[in-house]
């Protein structure tokens, strides 16, 4: 079996692994971080949604041998990271769970969204969030502490700087 390195959470890591091993099992099985979820198996459901480069991406349908040394960041790895706990903390506050297992997924969604649009319209919650399915319905709790999340955010410079010439 060949040997990749990547780094999972800001921490270097070589496994060995076939090549067409999916990224959610070496997440899972290899490196044993539980918190990326195996829904659907075909990248359809989102509830192994990682962080590839700062995108998310669906972990089930990448192998191992097409992420070999890049940045992947799981759920476990928002600890420390003000969008991720800002999001943590509004899924909390919205009461957003329900039965919780597609919750990691949704979450890792969440936080890339709000890293590239820090105040996201309801449209574009909807699109980022498209392809993250919640059996539960909890699809208007999500999109709320999704807002509830954006509002907690500092504005980035540039930001503030159109703010205060307004």
């Amino acid at each position: 079996m060949p040997a990749y390195s990547l780094t999972i959470n800001n921490k270097p890591v070589t496994v060995d692994a076939e090549p067409d091993m999916p990224l959610l099992w070496v997440i899972r099985d290899i490196i044993g971080l539980k918190g990326t979820k195996f829904g659907c198996g075909i990248a359809q459901c989102g509830a192994c949604t990682v962080h590839l480069g700062g995108s998310a991406v669906r972990s089930c349908g990448l192998p191992i041998s097409a992420v070999a040394g890049q940045k992947i960041t799981t759920i476990e790895g928002l600890t420390g990271n003000q969008q991720g706990e800002m999001v943590q903390k509004a899924w909390i506050e919205e009461q957003v769970p329900q039965c919780g297992y597609c919750q990691s997924g949704q979450i890792m969604s969440a936080v890339a969204l709000l890293h590239r649009t820090p105040r996201p319209t309801d449209a574009e919650i909807d699109i980022a969030m498209q392809g993250n399915i919640c059996r539960c319905g909890c699809y208007e709790r999500i999109r709320k502490a999704i807002h509830l999340a954006a509002s907690m955010q500092t504005p980035p410079a540039s930001l503030k700087k159109s703010l205060t010439r307004s």
